[in-house]
């Protein structure tokens, strides 16, 4: 009799134990618990810690409340300006309602996977290849909007959607290239062009405070040939003054002082060249000889100065000198 009682309270601790482990369940701190029994929901979702359920008759499933991290594989599309680019992202979520979670949709994290995939590209197409590059803040704002929008319903909250990478195809990569080289260089000649002119606004001012002082050209000059001097040339390039030219240049264009310069018209006509003209032996030059003192004009009488006016007789002509045998001429002694 009493044995039989020991092995029935032994039974029952044994039927205990197992009911106990079976009922017994832990959620732990990032965990929500959402119990369904005989199929149904309970309004109460079980909280971090110990908790029991009716074996057999209740269910209890766990919802991980965490930030899921997910990648969204990546996307090819046609921009909206026909170019073909490959985008992939990455999401952040969590889920802000277990019950939801579990009741609306079947795999939440498929679900919100599936529906980053078709919002990708649904963005590609929407976009310029421009906006994809350089702005992407406002294409990750629209990107939450519309997984966000269908994720409320499912108890998931989107934290944040982020673009990871725009992969091109080569011959646009280089197109790229060849662009931003091209305005590079616009903005190099353009910044060249203005330093050119200032300098020359700079010279231009240098020059008129020269040619107010002509003394700071020579002055400019010399310290040209010091800068030169420095290097240890063998050989030293002067440059010569333009200034100098154009004062000689000057100078030879203004008639001299003291010589009047006849008109085309006044000035004599050179003598024609005799055939018998014979060069004539050069001789060294003498010095001048002193003019001889002139005497005082006297005054004349009525006869002088009648004679003085008077007409001079013609002279004879040459008589005529008979033709006589011709005799060779001496040869011209050198």
């Amino acid at each position: 009799m009493v044995q039989d009682l020991v092995i029935a309270i032994v039974a029952a601790a044994s039927v205990g134990t197992l009911y106990l482990a079976a009922a017994a369940k832990v959620v732990k701190q990032y965990e929500r618990g959402v119990v369904l029994r005989l199929g149904r929901l309970r309004d109460d979702v079980r909280g971090p810690g110990f908790t029991m359920v009716i074996p057999g008759i209740e269910r209890l499933r766990k919802v991980n409340m965490q930030i899921v991290t997910m990648p969204v594989p990546a996307q090819d599309g046609i921009t909206r300006d026909n170019v073909t680019v490959r985008v992939d992202a990455v999401i952040y979520f969590k889920v802000v309602d277990a019950a939801s979670a579990v009741i609306q949709v079947e795999d939440y994290r498929f679900a919100v996977s599936q529906m980053a995939q078709t919002s990708l590209r649904s963005i590609i197409g929407k976009s310029d290849l421009d906006d994809l590059l350089s702005n992407r803040e406002k294409l990750n704002q629209g990107l939450e909007l519309m997984i966000d929008s269908p994720a409320v319903g499912w108890g998931v909250q989107i934290d944040r959607v982020e673009i990871k990478d725009v992969s091109l195809p080569e011959t646009m990569k280089r197109s790229m290239a060849r662009q931003a080289e091209a305005d590079r260089e616009r903005r190099a000649r353009v910044i060249n062009a203005d330093a050119e002119l200032q300098a020359s606004k700079k010279l231009a001012e240098a020059a008129g405070e020269m040619s107010a002082q002509p003394a700071a050209l020579q002055l400019r000059l010399l310290q040209t040939v010091v800068a030169v001097a420095a290097e240890k040339n063998s050989t030293l390039v002067l440059p010569f003054p333009v200034e100098l030219l154009r004062f000689l240049e000057r100078a030879q264009q203004q008639p001299t002082p003291g010589r009047q310069q006849l008109a085309p018209a006044q000035q004599p006509a050179p003598p024609p060249p005799s055939a018998a003209a014979k060069p004539q032996p050069q001789r060294h030059a003498q010095a001048p000889r002193p003019a001889p003192p002139q005497r005082p004009a006297q005054p004349r009488s009525p006869q002088q100065s009648a004679a003085a006016t008077a007409p001079m007789p013609a002279p004879p002509p040459p008589a005529a000198v008979p033709a006589g045998p011709s005799r060779p001429k001496p040869l011209a002694k050198h």
